[in-house]
Formats: C-alpha cells, structure tokens, sequence
C-alpha cells in the first residue's frame, strides 16, 4: 500500500509539472516554488514508503520464507538440512 501511495505521490507531481506548471512555479514558503517543495516532500514519502516495506516484510514475508525452506530441506534429525 505505501508503495502505491508514494507512486501516486510522485505521478501526481508529474502531472502537475506537465499539465500545471502555473501552479508549480507560484511561491509558497518564502518564495519557494510549489514544485521544489513537493519535489523535496518527495524524499520523505520515498523513505516512508521503504519503511513501511521492509516492516511488512520482516512481519510478514520473512516467517513464510523461513516456512518454505524448512519445507523445501526438512531436518533428518541431525540438525543438518538434507540437500
């Protein structure tokens, strides 16, 4: 889901650059244009979205893996994997 959003973020910046470009270069912030400021809210989202990911993963996909490996090379015993 966070991937998702932060692609939409950085679409609807790309849209906006194309189709709006008036309204990314009126200031906001001392004089900082609209499209720099969501250019640089950009970053934060990215880094968001790479937290939230590899939180899911660890929760989530990890423990399966870890399932299907002990499937994929039962232990005979012998705390050895057989392979």
């Amino acid at each position: 889901m966070a991937t998702v959003v932060a692609l939409g973020y950085f679409a609807v910046f790309l849209t906006l650059t194309v189709e709006a470009p008036a309204l990314m270069a009126r200031p906001v912030l001392g004089g900082l244009p609209t499209g720099l400021l969501l250019a640089l809210v950009q970053v934060p989202v990215t880094w968001l979205a790479v937290v939230l990911f590899e939180y899911t993963a660890r929760r989530y996909v990890d423990p399966l893996a870890r399932r299907v490996g002990r499937y994929a090379h039962p232990d005979d015993g012998d705390g050895k994997p057989r392979g």
